[in-house]
């Protein structure tokens, strides 16, 4: 069976007002502001990016929202092409991938067990020299649907500035 797409536009306009919500509940509107504002410009037309380097985030920060059960949903009916947002610990780095772009590669387990593989791809946005066995990491990207559990890869800028790009954050850093 083949990988569908599924039409987001109200569970993405839900899930945006649930966001809206708890991070007001928790006193975070101004950051999650923020990023609307971002995704905003980025969905009107290209936007100058600051060069590939990694940016300072708080130290383990977890991402806005967490898709964990999207991702679940998304392996179980086989839906490719999604962007999530979630995090997970490393239960293995490998070796990268240096087929056409290059990508450096790690398996991510989820909270509820559930394994991605994470494609970065290091063309684009800045290798994560310090990953290792066991570190925590957030991140931005699309999901592809494999036998295995799942690819996330989109983990950058986009460098013609039309969707919203992803991110890895790592120890206090992010990398688009």
């Amino acid at each position: 069976m083949s990988g569908r797409r599924r039409n987001t536009t109200w569970a993405g306009a839900g899930a945006l007002a649930v966001a809206l919500l708890l991070a007001y509940l928790n006193g975070g509107l101004e950051g999650v502001l923020g990023e609307l504002a971002a995704r905003s410009r980025a969905s009107t037309g290209p936007v100058a990016e600051a060069p590939a380097t990694p940016s300072p985030r708080p130290r383990d920060a977890a991402p806005a929202r967490d898709d964990e059960r999207r991702i679940e949903e998304f392996f179980r009916a086989r839906i490719s092409g999604e962007m999530v947002e979630s995090h997970g610990r490393v239960l293995a780095t490998l070796r990268d991938d240096n087929h056409g772009s290059r990508h450096q590669r790690f398996l991510l387990e989820l909270a509820g067990g559930h394994t991605l593989l994470v494609s970065h791809n290091i063309d684009l946005a800045p290798r994560i020299d310090a990953l290792s066995r066991g570190d925590s990491v957030a991140f931005r990207g699309q999901y592809e649907w494999n036998d295995k559990g799942g690819v996330v890869h989109w983990t950058h800028h986009d460098p013609q500035g039309r969707r919203p790009g992803g991110w890895i954050r790592h120890e206090g850093a992010t990398y688009r």
